[in-house]
């Protein structure tokens, strides 16, 4: 098969979570460890560091990743989902995977999958390991997909686990509680491996001292570090929780023999785009109009990124917005900006929510626009009446972002 018949393939097996939701999650473990099995147990040919939380986690991931390549590191760096290409989900010192690599894994293995019915995330997770492993990279950043405790990544032993925050986001899988979310996240905490926590949450703290506690896993609170005096090429102002977090992290590193100098902590930051390709987090496409994109997509996401979105300079405020359609609508529509105009659009895939939908719900609360066939459409149409002093904001999804960039 070509590439793009790999890949088509590939997102046609078991669903997977990103394009059909709650029936793709797996109750247990049980289908990568066979497949890790299978590929002879890749994850344990590399060192790893396990980054989980609601918001967050992909921004740590890729400054770690940039922090630990200015520091001379072959690293390996596995998210999800992807914007364009699947292959930014797999990189090594910010080169994708080949098509090749691809097409390689899924030929030698499609037996296998098919017999076991592995989902699209398990084969992935196990395509990265394997990979990884080959390239023998020194150190892999390795992201959680959803939760923790039961999300396929969760079978490696890494230096360290980071827990960036926790938020009432995927509550019908997760629980919907904070301190439920905390217990399904805080399962990436292991036996006698320290944890970073990075931000205090009176609800979930306890928690994690508890699970870090039965298992003698040292743990660590990034919220007790100072404003960090650190410069990032990734601007929204929420990245200084998650800059915090990278530093916590850093000094744990550093404590287990890692060599991490500070002139790479400082590069690493700034050049986190350049280094890992890094897209979607306070992403200014253009000036005038400045058009700003940004994939916070829940509650806690989107009150920071409305909150920066609000301290632009503006005449005019447009906002081209796509959803879900498991999305929690009553508590994320409030956030936005009633002085603005509204361009509703559904995002391809099986989940998007239809934009006429959107459109009733937002006037609900008194978010005015019109509903559009496509985000393309949208955005074009936002563009269209946008003057030069005006701002024109894109999110709601990081596929509604995706489609734009």
């Amino acid at each position: 098969m070509t590439y793009q018949e790999t890949v088509d393939w590939m997102f046609q097996q078991l669903p997977m979570y990103q394009q059909v939701g709650n029936k793709a999650y797996k109750v247990d473990l049980s289908n990568i460890k066979k497949l890790a099995a299978h590929l002879q147990e890749p994850q344990e040919n590399f060192k790893s560091i396990h980054v989980a939380g609601t918001n967050g986690k992909g921004s740590v991931s890729h400054m770690l990743a940039s922090v630990l390549q200015e520091s001379g590191y072959k690293v390996g760096l596995y998210t999800s989902p992807h914007l364009k290409d699947f292959r930014e989900r797999i990189k090594i010192n910010g080169k994708e995977i080949s098509q090749e690599a691809v097409t390689d894994f899924i030929a030698a293995n499609k037996c296998f999958f098919e017999r076991e019915q592995l989902s699209f995330f398990e084969m992935t997770v196990g395509m990265a390991f394997q990979y990884f492993s080959q390239e023998k990279v020194d150190v892999a950043v390795i992201e959680v997909g959803l939760g923790g405790r039961l999300d396929s990544t969760n079978i490696i032993s890494p230096e360290v686990s980071v827990i960036t925050n926790i938020g009432l986001d995927h509550t019908s899988i997760l629980g919907n509680t904070l301190e439920l979310i905390a217990a399904e996240k805080g399962g990436i905490i292991k036996r006698n491996t320290p944890v970073v926590i990075g931000e205090f949450q009176p609800e979930t703290f306890p928690v994690f001292e508890r699970m870090a506690a039965e298992v003698n896993a040292p743990l660590h609170s990034a919220a007790t570090f100072e404003k960090p005096n650190y410069g990032s090429d990734l601007k929204g102002a929420y990245q200084e929780k998650n800059i915090r977090s990278v530093l916590k992290t850093v000094e744990v590193l550093r404590e287990k023999g890692w060599k991490i100098p500070e002139k790479a902590v400082e590069n690493g930051l700034l050049q986190v785009i350049q280094n890992t390709g890094l897209r979607g987090r306070w992403d200014v496409l253009q000036e005038n109009p400045k058009v700003i994109c940004d994939t916070a997509h829940n509650k806690e996401g989107l009150q920071y990124a409305m909150k920066q979105l609000q301290e632009e300079d503006f005449e005019r405020l447009l906002l081209v917005i796509g959803m879900v359609n498991d999305k929690d609508l009553e508590a994320v529509l409030p956030l936005f900006p009633k002085e603005a105009e509204y361009f509703f659009c559904r995002p391809n895939i099986p989940r998007g929510l239809d934009a006429e939908i959107l459109k009733q719900k937002a006037a609900e609360n008194g978010l005015l626009g019109e509903a559009y066939n496509s985000v393309s459409e949208a955005y074009q149409a936002s563009l269209k009446k946008a003057s030069k002093a005006d701002v024109v904001y894109v999110g709601g999804s990081t596929f509604t972002v995706a489609e734009i960039i």
